[in-house]
């Protein structure tokens, strides 16, 4: 049953933006009891322990300060962090950690010495609908589709978290625009936040968006083989409102899980041939080059944090055959455009 309390307190709670897509009125009743929590699962929680995220990301992008005692509008998710956090979504509503500034609830592992302990919460309910049925983020997902994607792409990976991926993809996304593209930019995988779509937005991207669109709070941990229909869902919403390039990013590095088996993915090579690769020093360029090529990719130019240091930017110079560029370089008149793969594909860039 519905009350007028758990009401009043779901529309003060402070939301967090992996929620953004659930609208308030689905949100109507708290489940309590012996109750197991899956990814993506609503939950109230109440914050018990100021730790590393003193700010939670709310759904219109600001970064709202947190104080011990407030309420907070969580989706739990598992998080890939090396650099913060390794989390897991926990098997019961105890006490558990924010795990993510966008909006995360999970069981912190273990996380990095130079960050400090994570922010603890005590979960109220889970968040139910006017049946008394677990809100989810996947009832709110982009609608399921298997799109034709026969315009100009380009992935961004790296070798690892903070390689510059983001800001190598924003560029990207700028002289594309500056071109004349209708630019959908789409992050696949990685931990909700919005922070990356913000920037690809502010780049000039037509639209950008990410694996919470498509109902999964973090991709860590998912299924592999929802891996492909994540994509296909974030690119038909792209490919629906008039984009006519697409600019992907996959996050974390070749390493990780997710990335790993994305890329080796038959289908997914099939559609996006051509990898931009950031690294931040010499050998990781290379290997992490040759890797993308030895699977059939075509590498068209290596960027990311290793530009930021003319001695590296030398090293890996001198070890490849592929040419590297800077920020400045990838918004350059016709330089993003040609990272899109063959001439004939530039033909459908959008009139100016």
């Amino acid at each position: 049953m519905v009350t007028f309390h758990q009401q009043t307190r779901l529309q003060t709670a402070k939301r967090s933006f992996v929620t953004r897509r659930v609208p308030s009125d689905a949100m109507c009743t708290l489940l309590t009891g012996d109750l197991v929590p899956q990814a993506g699962d609503l939950v109230l929680a109440k914050v018990t322990e100021i730790g590393h995220h003193k700010r939670s990301e709310r759904v219109d992008g600001r970064k709202g300060r947190l104080f011990v005692g407030d309420e907070v509008i969580l989706a739990y998710g598992n998080r890939y962090a090396p650099d913060q956090f390794e989390a897991i979504v926990p098997q019961s509503l105890a006490p558990c950690h924010m795990v993510a500034a966008g909006g995360i609830a999970g069981l912190a592992l273990s996380w990095h010495k130079r960050i400090l302990f994570p922010t603890g919460i005590k979960p109220i309910g889970l968040i139910g609908d006017r049946n008394g049925e677990v809100v989810n983020l996947k009832n709110f997902a982009v609608e399921e589709a298997e799109p034709v994607i026969n315009v100009p792409n380009v992935v961004v990976v790296g070798t690892s978290m903070n390689a510059g991926k983001t800001t190598t993809a924003a560029h990207i996304i700028h002289g594309l625009a500056k071109d004349g593209f209708k630019v959908g930019a789409m992050k696949v995988t990685g931990t909700g936040a919005g922070n990356d779509l913000w920037l690809m937005l502010d780049a000039g991207a037509e639209m950008a968006i990410d694996f919470t669109d498509a109902g999964y709070p973090t991709s860590f941990k998912v299924g592999l083989d929802e891996l492909m229909p994540i994509v296909k869902r974030l690119a038909n919403e792209l490919l629906k409102n008039g984009c006519n390039a697409i600019v992907v990013e996959v996050a974390d590095g070749l390493y990780q899980r997710e990335t790993k088996a994305l890329l080796e993915n038959p289908e997914f090579k099939a559609i996006f041939k051509n990898v931009v690769f950031t690294a931040r020093e010499a050998m990781g360029a290379t290997t992490g080059a040759n890797w993308l090529m030895a699977q059939g990719y075509h590498v068209p130019t290596v960027s990311g944090m290793i530009c930021a240091s003319p001695l590296a930017f030398r090293e890996a110079a001198s070890q490849m055959d592929i040419p590297l560029m800077d920020l400045e370089q990838l918004i350059a008149p016709g330089n993003a455009a040609g990272l899109l793969g063959k001439p004939d594909l530039l033909t459908t860039k959008a009139i100016a």
